[in-house]
């Protein structure tokens, strides 16, 4: 049978001047679960027909937070109404929630970060390369060299000798790491001052070289992403030539594979060291809804610090 479309308004009773209830931004909350967006659509318009059905015109965001957890446990199941409920504790916190994602080159950090970003609501999101871009502006090669490579070639750069037994290549990533930790820890003490949350990502993210108890204003959650899988490490740097219309070429990484897994692993070796969960990434979708369960668990003060790493590889 066809519904007969309603032509009621729905107004959001505790908001300022009776703002309009949004089913599309409802459904927008939704998918930060991890919902398809076409069955958040069906849910969040459930809830529309339901209000307008009963005649509740005007509801308070209380009222259509308990509504959406109910049919979320009705129509999508437990899994995704637990995670909307935490997401909406995050989002009541006073003070600033910064995640620091950190991983070798070609890892995916980018694009978990954002998803993460996006799906709890912060909008500052920043890399740790426009960092370094910044400091390049500011800085000469000439007087700190070691900020004008990549990250797995800062070796280049280096003006005194390597010491003994050492690779020349974690020397100088070492030396780029520590300088653009400054420029890190800056903006983390910016966001702290404005209470607002933020999201950084980038191989400089290093385990050690910040501390997230020297924050203690902001809840701070630092991990690193990690592809066990070589093949599919070196397949991501392709992907990237291609929708970066070749601005970042496969080529250049290819050649310095090698390199950047040497950087992976020694990463992994300090984060294991400082006590830093790695989350080995299978399939996008788990590495993001891992992340962001682990970042909700520790901002909220649960769940452990084991990350279920295993859990995409039946997906893969």
């Amino acid at each position: 049978m066809t519904r007969i479309p309603h032509t009621k308004t729905i107004t959001l009773s505790d908001k300022r001047h009776g703002l309009p209830f949004s089913k599309g931004l409802l459904a927008q909350s939704f998918t930060a679960t991890g919902l398809a967006p076409s069955r958040a659509y069906e849910v969040a318009q459930a809830i529309q027909d339901d209000l307008r059905d009963r005649d509740e015109l005007a509801i308070s965001m209380q009222r259509l937070k308990e509504l959406a957890i109910e049919y979320l446990e009705r129509m999508a199941g437990d899994e995704y109404a637990g995670r909307y409920r935490r997401m909406a504790e995050v989002g009541k916190l006073d003070t600033p929630v910064i995640v620091l994602i950190g991983g070798t080159t070609g890892v995916g950090k980018s694009t978990i970060a954002a998803e993460v970003a996006h799906r709890l609501g912060i909008t500052r999101f920043m890399s740790t390369d426009s960092i370094r871009e910044v400091m390049r502006g500011i800085f000469t090669e000439e007087l700190m060299p070691a900020i004008h490579q990549s990250a797995f070639d800062a070796w280049r750069s280096l003006r005194v000798p390597v010491p003994h037994g050492a690779d020349p290549v974690i020397v100088g990533f070492r030396e780029q790491a520590a300088v653009v930790a400054t420029g890190v820890k800056a903006l983390i003490d910016r966001s702290m001052k404005e209470g607002v949350s933020l999201v950084i990502e980038g191989v400089h993210l290093v385990p050690g070289y910040i501390e997230p108890s020297d924050f203690p204003d902001a809840r701070v959650v630092q991990l690193l992403i990690s592809v066990e899988d070589e093949e599919a490490h070196r397949s991501h740097f392709y992907i990237r030539e291609v929708q970066t219309d070749g601005l970042r070429p496969f080529e250049r990484y290819r050649s310095n594979f090698d390199s950047i897994r040497m950087l992976g692993h020694y990463i992994e070796d300090l984060a294991r060291e400082h006590g830093i969960p790695v989350i080995h990434s299978h399939q996008l979708d788990r590495t993001v809804a891992d992340t962001l369960e682990h970042v909700v668990n520790r901002v909220l003060g649960t769940g452990t610090e084991e990350i279920a790493r295993d859990r995409g590889r039946d997906s893969t």
